[in-house]
């Protein structure tokens, strides 16, 4: 007999032998899984809703290098009582509705994907201290297009200034408003309203440094707790105080029961779009993306296209101007670095 071991050997028959484990396909069903959303993510460790009680997981191995974000839905195993200690596993994500993604900046090809099934995207700008950024609010409401989220636009600290000066700019694209301001007892007029606006949704909340995002987020959710900080007087800069993603249960006043959910996000300075595509953002424009079915391949509907649909509806009268103006204004927003 060849090999090291004749039969007699003892080593013979016990020395395991290399890919002698049974292979197979079958995966687990984990059909004991519950349904869990996620609400916070923190260095590895998820934090669940389950049925109203906070549960802390990982992700199970299986799920490799797939991400899990704020506001997945995702299935459970393990314990999922929420008992100090205790610690879930997260073995699968369902598939996502939406995905609110940005880049670091137009050259980075690597997108962030903020936050997962939201609804709607509240863009909060100040109308004064800080002054508004259009160009920023520009690329904010193309990811939200991008994303197939309805954008929002709050408009906070009207007792500083006219916010007719900065709607002027918004209302031939058809983009909701509210308003807000504050009263001799800073409290926030206007909430109602907000409140009003964000009942039954999923809002992603995102603005700059020193908008009143945060004590927007404190005055609808009181136990939020979301630190406030200031405008610097020198720089018309404000400080960072949300750190990370959050989900939070928007309460309804009038009962006990929850009237929709909010998700603050850190002050964001820049808003990558390199991942943003021209025949996405007029995609969501119905009325103008008919006017472009005859526009030659490869048109961006850009003010220096040829023949491009859009010059030609105008020629004809059968666009606004100001509508198509507005547009391709979001759509130049995807290349301007000064925002």
């Amino acid at each position: 007999m060849s090999g090291r071991y004749g039969e007699h050997d003892v080593e013979h028959y016990e020395r395991p032998r290399r890919r002698t484990r049974p292979r197979t396909k079958d995966r687990p069903t984990y059909a004991d899984a519950v349904d869990a959303l996620v609400v916070t993510v923190d260095r590895g460790r998820f934090t669940l809703d389950i049925e109203g009680r906070r549960v802390m997981a990982m992700k199970a191995r299986p799920l490799g290098r797939k991400g899990v974000i704020v506001g997945d839905r995702v299935r459970v195993v393990g314990d999922v009582s929420g008992a100090d200690g205790s610690l879930a596993r997260i073995v699968e994500v369902v598939e996502r509705s939406t995905v609110l993604r940005r880049t670091a900046d137009d050259d980075d090809p690597v997108e962030r994907v903020l936050v997962a099934n939201a609804t709607q995207l509240v863009v909060v700008t100040a109308l004064a201290d800080p002054e508004p950024r259009t160009r920023w609010i520009d690329r904010a409401l193309v990811a939200a297009y991008d994303a197939g989220l309805t954008p929002l636009l709050c408009l906070t600290k009207a007792d500083l200034e006219d916010p007719e000066t900065l709607l002027v700019t918004y209302r031939s694209l058809g983009v909701p408003w509210i308003v807000t301001s504050r009263d001799a007892d800073r409290s926030i007029v206007g909430i109602d309203a907000v409140r009003e606006r964000l009942a039954g949704q999923t809002s992603v909340l995102i603005g700059q440094s020193g908008v009143g995002k945060s004590t927007l987020v404190n005055a609808l959710v009181p136990d939020a707790r979301r630190e406030t900080g200031h405008v610097n007087a020198v720089t018309g800069q404000g400080r960072h105080t949300s750190t990370s993603a959050i989900m939070l249960e928007l309460p309804d006043p009038d009962s006990d029961s929850r009237a929709g959910w909010i998700i603050d996000t850190p002050g964001i300075r820049s808003f990558g779009l390199a991942h943003v595509q021209p025949e996405h953002l007029i995609e969501a424009f119905p009325d103008l993306d008919e006017m472009t079915e005859e526009c030659p391949r490869g048109c961006t509907h850009a003010d220096a296209e040829p023949e491009c649909g859009l010059d030609e509806a105008l020629a004809r009268g059968e666009a606004d101007p100001e509508r198509v103006a507005s547009f391709r204004r979001l759509l130049a927003a995807r290349s301007v670095t000064d925002y």
